[in-house]
């Protein structure tokens, strides 16, 4: 198979939101022989490109949108971890979890996958995180930016929390802070002192390439 038909079928995965049909191009990838990193950019982020901008102009909905996210994470997970560390670039490394007392995983799963696609290196905290640990995490992996997600009106004081707490440590101008979910708004991102509100996943991702540029 060309490496050509190979692009084309992992393109046509994200596009068709078939999870099992990313893992069959990504190994069709690595059969072949052929450059992670080249597939990465001109298989898959093309494609999950392609998605988001369906979704802002209503052509899709949020179902599609997860899916053909969950169809880009599964194909990533067998291709990142073969491109050699001197070829990988990022425009910035983002630390990204859900807030203290919150499980809620979709949204935050979904903005993760958007900002890999996007060429940032995510360090994904998984769910009810303590602010603490995004701070520490943040330091820790040299991260520039972090991502707070609150699906609860009982939890988005979390997000204060955060910025907060970098401020009391001296730390806040060190971090771009963007915040999102459910309950939140932009409004509520003003008042916290929030770098940026995320409406949905694709915004997410442009705040996050505008924060670096802005840097």
């Amino acid at each position: 198979m060309s490496a050509e038909k190979i692009l084309e079928q992992l393109r046509g995965a994200v596009l068709k939101y078939d999870s099992d049909a990313a893992v069959s191009a990504a190994k069709a990838v690595i059969h072949a022989k052929m450059d992670p990193l080249q597939a990465i950019e001109k298989g898959l982020v093309p494609a999950i490109h392609d998605v988001g901008e369906k979704f802002e102009k209503m052509e899709i909905y949020l179902p599609e949108l997860m899916l053909a996210g969950d169809a880009m994470k599964s194909a990533l997970a067998l291709l990142l971890p073969l491109v050699p560390k001197g070829e990988k670039t990022s425009k910035a490394t983002v630390v990204i979890g859900t807030v203290q007392g919150d499980v809620h995983e979709i949204g935050k799963n979904i903005v993760s996958s958007m900002l890999m696609a996007g060429g940032f290196e995510v360090i994904d905290l998984g769910v009810n995180v303590k602010t603490s640990t995004f701070v520490d995490e943040a330091k820790a992996r040299g991260a520039k930016i972090i991502g707070a997600s609150a699906l609860m009106s009982s939890t988005i004081g979390s997000q204060k929390d955060i910025i907060d707490y970098l401020s009391a440590s001296g730390d806040r101008r060190r971090f771009t802070v963007l915040v999102g979910g459910g309950p939140t708004t932009q409004e509520w991102s003003d008042e916290i002192g929030a770098d940026g509100w995320g409406k949905n996943a694709v915004h997410a991702v442009k705040l996050a390439s505008k924060a670096v540029k802005g840097r």
